[in-house]
């Protein structure tokens, strides 16, 4: 039984020399709206949408729960624009098993982002009961949420990027939405029985019958930049998407952050959580994922520690199996029900293992430094990052420097070396960003 402390013994301990850190800023290029209600309420004047829209219509407006950049931002413009042409729009969970596969818990996580009754002036309502609406031609059935169902119209709003465990021509945004979350976790069990190197072509298949069945209006495509911010919004009739949202993936595969280095020994994450990507933190970033996918990376990350959970996501760590090592914070985090029913779902069992459990940040990252294979501690390639969405500021160790240095179209140095900070309770002091980072850096 694992308690408040782990004693292991470690030939030589843990007080290893580890090297220090340079906090760096990543350059990318990043486009970025800048007025996001005005960008819909022009989206709205097109006539493609706009005519799918009735005077009285009750709509039901579909929220995931991803940490989306701007998102209440995003779903109040969108229901302001559905009332201002008559209509009389709800708001619903769409998200498969998260939230502790509860109506509750999911609307709680909508909260968390700032959807609530209360800030968009519209009912939110939460269910986890499923409606039929049709079948695939090989019998699979496929589920709709029950209030969504019942709704004279459906728009879903998401963001669209890759994902984390397959590769096709829409991977996870408005498609997947259409398919995955609007099935709750009865449709998005299903779905995973098929295995999610189906999901190029399975759900596009799904996407079209809860198309057909249901009149889905439109869906709300939302691109991000490498800095965590809106590039890109754009209203999608829904006849239009299996067309259209190709192009956009292959917009947001552009604007992606990612580590601009190809190895790295030891990487630190601050923060996972389903806020941060539907696999913890993603392994589009680290190179690194699950035991059963076929996935490809100019990226090798030898060690990885996950520090903490993040609040939004309300103890469920999946994905924390692609860790080697974290931390007991983290473990006494956890809401293992809401694991599970998050990676029972996804079929993916290995999403769930625990890494090594270490006492402190300290002791794990010390651990890691301290088991890469012929390489000495102190000439570890040591990178640390908040989380897999927020790549602008990072460190990086001292032995990375002259690389740093060889790319200067990547790369400006912000601060000095520095040893990691750590407290009393061996806790790392976290990441300095933004104005913070500025001030530090003066």
């Amino acid at each position: 039984m694992i308690k408040d402390r782990i004693d292991v013994n470690i030939a030589g301990g843990l007080d290893v020399p580890m090297p220090k850190m340079v906090t760096v800023h990543q350059k990318f290029d990043a486009p970025k709206v800048a007025d996001i209600p005005g960008l819909i309420e022009s989206e709205f004047s097109k006539d493609e949408i706009r005519s799918t829209v009735k005077p009285g219509q009750v709509i039901a407006v579909g929220c995931g729960s991803r940490g989306i950049a701007n998102i209440a931002v995003i779903a109040k413009s969108v229901i302001d624009g559905l009332v201002s042409l008559g209509a009389k729009p709800f708001i619903f969970p769409c998200m498969g098993s998260h939230g502790a596969a509860s109506a509750e818990g999911q609307k709680q996580v909508l909260a968390g982002y700032g959807i609530s009754e209360e800030t968009m002036g519209v009912q939110v309502r939460a269910t986890m009961d499923t409606t039929i609406v049709g079948h695939l031609d090989d019998g699979t059935p496929v589920h709709m949420d029950a209030n969504a169902a019942q709704a004279e119209g459906i728009v879903v709003i998401n963001r669209i990027k890759p994902h984390t465990a397959f590769r096709g021509a829409t991977e996870s945004g408005l498609t997947k939405m259409l398919a995955i979350g609007i099935g709750k976790i009865n449709g998005a069990t299903t779905y995973h029985q098929h295995g999610m190197d189906m999901f190029p072509t399975l759900l596009p298949k799904v996407r079209d019958v809860n198309i057909k069945a249901r009149n889905v209006l439109f869906g709300v495509g939302i691109v991000e930049n490498a800095y965590d911010e809106t590039a890109a919004i754009e209203l999608i009739p829904a006849g239009q998407i299996g067309m259209r949202e190709p192009a956009l993936q292959e917009m947001a595969k552009r604007n992606m952050p990612r580590l601009q280095f190809s190895e790295i020994d030891v990487l630190v994450i601050e923060e996972m959580g389903k806020n941060i990507s539907g696999a913890g933190f993603d392994p589009n970033i680290t190179g690194r994922n699950r035991r059963a996918t076929n996935w490809k990376s100019d990226l090798l990350v030898k060690k990885i520690v996950v520090l903490g959970l993040t609040p939004e996501s309300h103890g469920n760590a999946t994905g924390i199996g692609g860790a080697d090592v974290t931390t007991m914070r983290l473990y006494q985090d956890m809401d293992v029900g809401a694991t599970y029913a998050n990676v029972i779902t996804s079929m993916n069992l290995d999403g769930a293992a625990i890494p090594l459990i270490m006492n402190t940040d300290r002791e794990a990252i010390a651990l890691a430094v301290k088991t890469v294979v012929r390489v000495k501690p102190r000439e570890c390639r040591v990178v640390r990052i908040r989380n897999t969405l927020q790549l602008a500021e990072i460190e990086v160790s001292e032995p990375m420097l002259a690389e740093v240095k060889g790319k200067p179209d990547c790369f400006r140095i912000v601060s000095p070396a520095r040893s990691f900070a750590f407290d009393d309770n061996g806790r790392l002091a976290p990441l300095a960003h933004g104005a913070h980072l500025e001030a530090v850096a003066g």
